[in-house]
C-alpha cells in the first residue's frame, strides 16, 4: 500500500515582502552589531502588528527596515531542533566578488575561499551570482551564506557538503540541477585538501553534523536528493523552503542498520513542497521527527515514509505502509484533504513524544483563511521573480491529494 500523507497547514506566511538589491554598505573586515527584534514590540518597524506574518522566523527579522546592516538578527531568529545553530554570528563579514571556483587552491573572493575558513564568518555577496562548483563546496564550522539582497544561484555541478562540522547557517540560496563530483582533490580546510570519492549529488548534503539551519532557499532537480540529512546528524532544521520537480525530495538517515541516527533530531517546518515531487518528503529512520505546519501541492508516490522505527510527530504530515504499525506515529491537528488519511501507530509515551517535539504548530484550520503564503528564496533574495513562491492556496489544484 503506497503511502499517504494529509496535507499540513501552512501559517501566516502571507507577507512576502521585497528587498531591494542594493550592495551591503559594510566593510567586510569589521564584525557588524547585531541585536534581537523578538522582544521589540512597538512603532512601525520590527515587531510591529502591521508587519507581522505569523511566522516566527519572518517576524524575527523581516519588520526590519535596516535588516541589511542588522543582518545577523537572523542567528537569533531559529526555530525547532536547530535553533540553536549560530553560524558566523559571532565573525566577520566575508564579500563574495567572483563566481569562479578552485577547488584546490581556493582565491580570496571566492565562496569556497570563505567556507573553508578556520574562524566564524557571515558570508555575503557583492551582486547577483549564478555560480556552477566544479566540485563538492565542503564547508568548516560556523559559517553562514547568506544571500539575502542578491539573487544568488548555485546551479549545473556539484553543491553543498556539511560534512562532521557545527553551527552552520545557509538563507536565501536557489539550488538547482546539482550533480555528482569526487574523484579529485577538494581543499576542505586553509591547509588541508583531500581526495574525494565520488559525491551523491545532492543539493545539500549533512554528514555527522550538528546545528545546521537552511532556510528560505529554493531547492529542484538534483542528481540525487534535495536535502539529505545522514549518519548522526542531529540538531537540525529546514525551515521556508520551497522544493520541486525532483523525486527522492529528503532522506532522514543513513540506513536501517546505522543505529547512531538513533540520536537524530530534526525539524521539518514552514516549507512549501510543491510540484512534480514524487516521495521522500521526508523519508525517516531512527530517530525524532518534528514534521510541522508544511504545506504540501501532492505526490506521486508518498510524501512521509521511512523505517527502522522512527518517532514521528506529526502536526501537519502522514504514512501508509504495514511497517509503519510498529513506529511511534500520531497525527495531531492535521487537516486531512482530498483523500489524504493517517492512522496512528506505536505506543509511545508522552516523554517519547517529547523528544520529537520542537516548536508551537499553528493550527491547521487556518490554511483556508490563509490568502498567500511565501516559502523558498524570497524576491531578490536568492531567486529571480520566476522562482519567488507566493503560491495562492485557495483554489490551487492537487492540494493534499493521494497520488
Amino acid at each position: 500500500m503506497s503511502i499517504v500523507l494529509l496535507l499540513v497547514c501552512l501559517t501566516l506566511l502571507a507577507h512576502a515582502s521585497t528587498f531591494s538589491a542594493r550592495p551591503v554598505m559594510h566593510d567586510a573586515s569589521q564584525p557588524t552589531r547585531w541585536r534581537s527584534m523578538k522582544n521589540m514590540t512597538e512603532g512601525a518597524g520590527a515587531g510591529s502588528a502591521t508587519c507581522r506574518t505569523g511566522n516566527p522566523i519572518d517576524d524575527c527579522w523581516r519588520c526590519d527596515p535596516d535588516w541589511e546592516t542588522n543582518r545577523k538578527v537572523l542567528a537569533d531568529c531559529g526555530i525547532g531542533f536547530g535553533r540553536g545553530a549560530i553560524g558566523g554570528r559571532d565573525g566577520e563579514f566575508y564579500v563574495v566578488t567572483t563566481e569562479e571556483d578552485d577547488p584546490r587552491e581556493p582565491r580570496q573572493g571566492m565562496l569556497r575561499h570563505a567556507v573553508i575558513q578556520s574562524e566564524p564568518l557571515w558570508i555575503i555577496f557583492e551582486r547577483d551570482m549564478s555560480i556552477t562548483l566544479k566540485e563538492e563546496l565542503m564547508m568548516n564550522s560556523y559559517k553562514t551564506i547568506d544571500g539575502r539582497g542578491f539573487n544568488i544561484e548555485m546551479a549545473n555541478g556539484p553543491c553543498i557538503t556539511i560534512q562532521g562540522v557545527t553551527n552552520i547557517i545557509i538563507h536565501g540560496i536557489y539550488i538547482h540541477d546539482c550533480v555528482q563530483g569526487g574523484n579529485a582533490v577538494v581543499t576542505d580546510g586553509p591547509q588541508h585538501y583531500e581526495l574525494r570519492g565520488i559525491s551523491d549529488g545532492d543539493g545539500i548534503s549533512i554528514f555527522g553534523a550538528r546545528d545546521v539551519w537552511i532556510d528560505h532557499c529554493t531547492l529542484s532537480h538534483c542528481h540525487d536528493g534535495l536535502i539529505d540529512i545522514v549518519s548522526g546528524s542531529t540538531a537540525i532544521t529546514v525551515s521556508n523552503n520551497y522544493m520541486f520537480r525532483h523525486n527522492e525530495v529528503m532522506l532522514m538517515g543513513h540506513s536501517d542498520d546505522y543505529v547512531a541516527d538513533k540520536k537524530m533530531q530534526v525539524t521539518i517546518a514552514f516549507n512549501y513542497f510543491g510540484e512534480g515531487l514524487v516521495q521522500r518528503m521526508p523519508r525517516c529512520r531512527h530517530g525524532y521527527f518534528h514534521v510541522v505546519n508544511n504545506v504540501y501541492t501532492g505526490w506521486e508516490m508518498y510524501a512521509i515514509g521511512g523505517s527502522a522505527n522512527p518517532t514521528i510527530n506529526s502536526q501537519g504530515n502522514v504514512p501508509g505502509d504495514e511497517e509503519w504499525k510498529s513506529w511511534n506515529w500520531r497525527s495531531e491537528g492535521d487537516l486531512l484533504l482530498n483523500g489524504a488519511r493517517f492512522i496512528a501507530s506505536g505506543n509511545a509515551t508522552a516523554a517519547t513524544y517529547a523528544k520529537a517535539s520542537s516548536m508551537v504548530a499553528r493550527p491547521a484550520s487556518l490554511l483556508t483563511s490563509t490568502p498567500a503564503v511565501g516559502a523558498g528564496a524570497l524576491d531578490g533574495e536568492g531567486a529571480d521573480d520566476t522562482d519567488t513562491v507566493v503560491f495562492l492556496l485557495n483554489g490551487r489544484d492537487g492540494l493534499g491529494s493521494s497520488g
